[in-house]
């Protein structure tokens, strides 16, 4: 085993960055980061400037022998890595507010990982992803890749699928979210409850069953909705509780961005209600990044400000540095990640990627077992899946047919004409981010 670790985050100016280093700090014991190298484009380099001088302020106080390291040059940063962490948005704010705003001009949820908005994303950032792959091919071949940026489970499949790399973990902070806040409604220590997460990222549902082996999920759902501010879990989806006898049916939770597809019409209400009064929330992220820049400016700060909460990444370093601690030290820490299928749902396809509870190995996750789900999961999620492969496909070959089609699958985007228009109107706002859809004969 290796005593010194070197540990490259891609998109290192990101505001989640003080969160990530506070993991860090926190597990040097059990995970001996020598080296954070900390990695941004142009556009990024006053923020990155800023973070990168605040993660060596919280290292030095904190006493550790860790180096961390600024660069916009990713191939210096990625060379003898160990592990390369990518939370990056390419296109910035800017972009999740076109994201948001177009589809909404027709009338559609306009979200960030959701609808039409996150399938631009995902389309602006495979190919940016695919060619961190291949320099990883070539500097870093034996590194692990922590993909924490959305849409997670769509890049994951990506680089799986036409990256041809396999040593990628996906993640996300919501299943880390539900456990935590989820044991405190039963009034249980996590440790004393296990949590099956089955589905895809943003589409999952999972059970819960205690040490004696009871079964808790029920109980959960009656407790939650005795008190509806108990069900919101994730930072900018407000109080919309779902509806309780549809939940009851599932006999299983779901995952907080179901909300967008089991009440569409109440989330779109909210988010014009919303964007009226304080415009998108990709608007209000771009003010909360702004105070918390201002923060870290401070050059008496050293510690992560509780503000940061407020961006809507509770926990993020929780689920990064977990699976990189765990993959390092082959504990077996039992988490939920993005990862191949391999049978694991038999309802989707077997080299598909899939979100489910797993064993953290050294050699990656193992997958516990789930099979198949009722007809009331299993026919979304199979949509979603077809949906997600679709989106990979328009990204890599840049066909707009192939991004049609996709639009079309989507449950929150409005079919037809105005998906051909809505899909235009986002394709000119980010050409240029997405040139193979502009080349002769696209």
């Amino acid at each position: 085993m290796k005593t010194k670790l070197k540990i490259v985050a891609i998109g290192g100016g990101s505001s989640y960055t003080p969160e990530l280093v506070e993991g860090f700090i926190k597990r040097y014991k059990e995970l001996p980061v020598t080296e954070l190298w900390l990695v941004d484009v142009e556009e990024g380099k006053s923020k990155l400037d800023i973070v990168g001088a605040m993660a060596g302020r919280m290292i030095k106080a904190a006493g550790l022998n860790c180096e961390v390291h600024l660069t916009l040059d990713r191939k210096t940063a990625l060379a003898n890595a160990d592990f390369v962490i990518t939370q990056l948005r390419v296109g910035q704010l800017a972009a999740r507010i076109k994201d948001e705003r177009i589809p909404l001009s027709h009338g559609m949820i306009g979200q960030e990982t959701n609808g039409a908005g996150g399938i631009f994303k995902a389309l602006r950032t495979i190919p940016v992803i695919l060619d961190i792959v291949e320099d990883m091919k070539q500097l870093c071949p034996n590194a692990w890749l922590v993909n924490f940026t959305n849409p997670s489970g769509i890049i994951t499949e990506a680089v799986m699928r036409y990256g041809k790399w396999n040593r990628i973990v996906g993640l996300c902070n919501i299943p880390v979210n539900a456990i935590a806040e989820e044991s405190k409604l039963l009034g249980e220590e996590p440790e004393n409850l296990f949590f099956q997460f089955a589905g895809i990222n943003h589409m999952h549902w999972h059970t819960i069953v205690d040490k004696n082996g009871i079964d808790r999920t029920e109980e959960l759902i009656d407790t939650m909705y005795r008190d509806t501010k108990n069900t919101s879990i994730v930072a900018n989806i407000q109080d919309n509780e779902l509806i309780y006898e549809q939940v009851k049916n599932l006999h299983m939770i779901p995952c907080p961005y179901h909300i967008y597809y089991y009440r569409t019409d109440r989330m779109l209400e909210q988010e014009f209600r919303e964007f009226k009064e304080h415009g998108t929330r990709a608007e209000a992220v771009k003010r909360i990044e702004q105070e918390l820049f201002e923060l870290y400016k401070d050059p008496k700060l050293d510690y992560k400000p509780k503000q940061l909460a407020e961006r809507g990444g509770a926990r993020y370093s929780d689920a990064a540095c977990e699976v990189i601690r765990s993959i390092y030290n082959d504990d077996k820490k039992i988490m939920t990640v993005s990862t191949v299928n391999h049978g694991t749902i038999t309802d989707l396809p077997y080299d598909s990627v899939v979100e489910v509870t797993c064993t953290m190995t050294s050699n990656g996750p193992i997958p516990f077992q789930f099979g198949s789900f009722k007809p009331q999961e299993r026919g979304i999620l199979q949509l979603m899946k077809s949906m997600e492969q679709l989106t990979i496909e328009a990204a890599v070959t840049g066909d707009r047919g192939t991004l049609l089609q996709a639009f079309t699958l989507n449950p929150l985007i409005l079919s037809g004409d105005v998906a051909k228009q809505t899909m235009d109107e986002l394709l000119e706002a980010h050409k240029q981010y997405l040139p193979n859809f502009f080349r002769r004969g696209k």
